[in-house]
């Protein structure tokens, strides 16, 4: 029988890392940090209603209909696989990994997201996705609905005119496009923070994180002194 004592993290319970904010916030860059780190699987919800808004583009299903975009939820398999340079994105057994990081696909995705029977069929799935434990999710309501009871609930903001930057360097060629990317992303806050079904709020036992002042490195060291916290109190259980 192998010894536990021999590897001390073998004996440590793997958590759930929930991580929410709004977009632009840094909240992909942050889970695959820490995913890395911890050895974890990063989960992107975000990735997942993109595939679906994707889906549904392509398939003529109007963006307003929710009854017929969970039904075409039903008729999808997406999946997530890790990778090094970060999580390949299917759709039914195709590599969609780029098509869904498109301005077209990611504003279409938030108007998805906001039909209750399209949230729900993705809280059931994601919940399979993070049954056993070892994960970072990262999206808007993870920490409130997917995970109420992860143990570690992270909230990262920022500033909307720090994001619609960092949205904007993502796409350098729309050297035209800053204050359209910007009134974007304030029209998409407005949806995730108001849509009835799951709206986009700190879970009351969030950290919150405001990286408007903060560089990439002091976010992260924030978290994993969270993390780090969490994993030696339930070491000690």
């Amino acid at each position: 029988m192998a010894d536990a004592t021999a590897n001390p993290e073998a004996a440590v319970k793997k958590i759930v890392i929930a991580i929410d904010g709004p977009a632009g916030s840094g909240k992909s860059t942050l889970a695959a940090l820490l995913a890395k780190k911890y050895n974890y699987i990063n989960i992107e919800t975000g990735a997942m209603y993109r595939a679906l808004a994707l889906k549904a583009i392509g398939s003529g299903v109007p963006l307003e209909d929710g009854e017929k975009l969970a039904g075409l939820a039903q008729q999808s398999r997406i999946e997530l696989v890790p990778n090094p340079e970060g999580n390949l994105v299917l759709l039914d057994g195709a590599d969609v990994t780029a098509k869904v990081r498109s301005q077209e696909v990611t504003e279409a995705a938030s108007k998805v997201s906001v039909h209750p029977a399209v949230r729900q069929w993705m809280v059931e799935h994601q919940r399979v996705m993070g049954s056993g434990g070892g994960i970072v999710m990262e999206g808007r309501d993870i920490g409130t609905k997917v995970f109420p009871d992860a143990e570690i609930k992270i909230f990262l903001d920022a500033a909307p005119e720090i994001r619609g930057n960092r949205r904007f360097q993502q796409s350098p060629a729309d050297t035209t496009q800053a204050e359209s990317v910007l009134a974007e992303l304030r029209a998409r806050d407005q949806r995730d923070r108001t849509r009835a079904n799951s709206p986009l709020v700190p879970a009351p036992d969030a950290v919150t994180i405001d990286s408007t002042h903060l560089a990439l490195d002091d976010v992260v060291a924030r978290a994993i002194e969270l993390i780090d916290k969490k994993l030696a109190e339930i070491k000690k259980r």
